[in-house]
């Protein structure tokens, strides 16, 4: 309570940029408010708070998960057939429910909502699910086309994806890794090329080769195909070795240590190396969407007392206190332990606290040390003098003696 002057000039670095802790999704959310205003602020940040809310993700995983397990029922012909009117129900009230999530998502943000890839995703799921209900079954020509559509809402299981975080990392990352990817199978094409030709020139021969594997270019294309996978490489460096080619070793192995231990491993290494960027980004996010909530938390508590002071102010004005510190005191007896109080001073800060806490135990131990020390030195002057006492005792038996002896 001592920073009072301080939290009334707080009004200056009220007014700093919150963009910075801001994340990327507010600042354009309020981009788009100033753009497009909309009267129906209060009941688009009910939707949205709606749609955020665990319990609707729950129910929208629960759907998603109980569509798949119906699409696996429905491969069953008896089943399909004895259930046809439970499992068209069923179908009806999932997609009524997809179509719910997607005109309230529509409706929070009709413009940036055609701008993520996800949500176009839900409304092609949508497509093929109506096109289901405008063909004509009856039509022999038009049935197969709608066994086709019907095979393709296989594609609403991947709309767990957008509910689940780290799939949503995984898609992103591998997203990313298509074009890092596409250069490296454009090298692994490249030296599977240069092989097949040069292997095709060696081992192709009609009568000394192996025409089954080498005899034409697209044989040693699959060929070497099954040597970058390192599938029944033996058996292909078998019969070779059958038709005397012994030579053919070292031309499997190069192409082995080159194509599957160098760009295969490179393929797999890119794909790592995205996944981790992505997670790295997506941590880096969810620490500026942390620092932005507890910035606003923190300037809601400074305003309110702020407002808490300049009440106590005003009241001094026009009450029997005769200093600000007299009302203060009384202020400080109505709080309690719970009550929220941001310090600026360097004595209430984290990092303080914790070397005042470590100083305090080491300190203890040098107590412990210096009484462990203590208990010692009395231990050894207790010793020091118990000898001094037998000595004199010894002494004075020896006196004694002496002094009998003279007598006599």
């Amino acid at each position: 309570m001592e920073d009072l002057n301080y939290l009334e000039g707080r009004e200056l670095t009220d007014k700093l940029p919150l963009e910075a802790f801001k994340s990327s999704s507010e600042v354009k959310e309020k981009l788009l408010l100033g753009r497009y205003r909309r009267t129906d602020t209060e009941f688009c940040e009910y939707i949205k708070k709606l749609l955020g809310h665990p319990l609707f993700k729950s129910l929208m995983i629960s759907t998603i998960a109980l569509n798949g397990i119906f699409l696996v029922i429905e491969t069953d012909f008896k089943v399909r057939y004895e259930s046809h009117y439970f499992l068209e129900i069923a179908d009806l009230i999932i997609l009524a429910i997809y179509t719910t999530e997607f005109l309230l998502n529509l409706y929070l943000d009709p413009i940036d909502y055609w701008k993520d890839g996800y949500k176009r995703y839900d409304v092609v799921v949508l497509f093929f699910a109506y096109l289901l209900y405008v063909i004509d079954r009856s039509d022999p020509q038009k049935y197969k086309f709608w066994n086709l559509v019907k095979g393709f809402q296989a594609l609403r299981i991947l709309k767990l994806v957008y509910y689940s975080t780290g799939m949503t990392i995984l898609m992103t990352a591998l997203r990313k890794t298509v074009k890092n990817v596409s250069y490296v199978l454009v090298l692994l094409f490249l030296l599977i090329f240069i092989f097949a030709i040069l292997g095709h020139d060696l081992y192709g021969d009609p009568d000394t080769g192996d025409m089954q594997n080498w005899g034409s270019l697209p044989s040693a294309f699959f060929t070497l195909f099954s040597l970058v996978t390192v599938d029944g490489w033996t058996d292909l460096q078998d019969e070779l070795d059958e038709k005397g080619l012994t030579s053919s070793r070292a031309f499997t192995i190069v192409f082995i240590l080159l194509g599957f231990f160098v760009f295969f491993n490179m393929f797999i290494g890119v794909v790592i190396m995205d996944i981790q960027d992505t997670t790295e980004e997506y941590e880096r996010k969810l620490q500026a969407e942390r620092r932005a909530t507890l910035h606003t938390k923190k300037q809601a508590i400074l305003r309110r007392q702020q407002e808490e002071i300049n009440a106590l102010i005003s009241q001094k004005k026009s009450s029997e206190y005769k200093t600000f510190n007299e009302l203060v005191e009384d202020f400080k007896k109505t709080l309690y332990h719970t009550d929220p109080m941001i310090l600026e001073e360097f004595c209430a800060s984290i990092p303080f606290i914790d070397l005042y806490l470590t100083s305090l135990d080491r300190q203890d131990a040098t107590v412990f040390k210096l009484q462990e020390l203590y208990y010692e030195i009395v231990a050894t002057l207790t010793t020091m003098l118990k000898e001094s006492e037998e000595k004199s005792w010894q002494s004075l038996q020896s006196l004694k003696a002496k002094s009998s002896l003279l007598y006599k």
